[in-house]
């Protein structure tokens, strides 16, 4: 799943066509099925005033009420977060590419300058695994400088 095109005040959008295909799949769907979803921009309000979230992801939200257990995964802010609504638990992840600023501490979005030896420490990889008869995913996110120890170890 993935936003179509910027909705009022640069907010992500679904559409009708995204939702009805999001409500077609989830109703096939048992109550216990543990569902992942993958999102460019958040499916929560992060930050409105900067374009984090989605204009109609309630109605999307909606369709994944009666499940035990959902976790939406996305980007597009660049960095690591965590919200847990209800059934709902929602992570951001840390980009590969640009830092972003933390919500409300720049004027705008946009990337950040910093300097060639903090790089590392704020761009990152998400790992996620998910274990057969647990109830949530793992998810890891390791600053670069991490992920670049970890390889040379191995």
């Amino acid at each position: 799943m993935n936003v179509l095109s910027q909705g009022d005040g640069g907010l992500g959008l679904l559409g009708k066509e995204q939702l009805e295909w999001l409500e077609r799949d989830a109703k096939s769907l048992s109550a216990s099925t543990p569902v992942v979803i993958f999102a460019h921009v958040p499916l929560w309000a992060v930050y409105p005033q900067w374009g984090w979230g989605t204009t109609d992801s309630a109605q999307a939200l909606s369709y994944f009420k009666r499940f035990g257990s959902v976790t939406v995964l996305n980007g597009h802010i660049h960095q690591t977060m965590l919200k847990v609504e209800g059934n709902i638990t929602f992570h951001t992840a840390m980009s590969t590419a640009f830092p972003q600023p933390a919500p409300g501490t720049a004027p705008a979005p946009g990337p950040m300058k910093v300097p060639a030896e903090k790089l590392r420490s704020v761009l990152g990889l998400t790992q996620v695994e998910y274990v057969e008869h647990t109830h949530s995913l793992a998810v890891t996110d390791s600053p670069l400088m991490e992920a670049v120890a970890m390889e040379k170890k191995n």
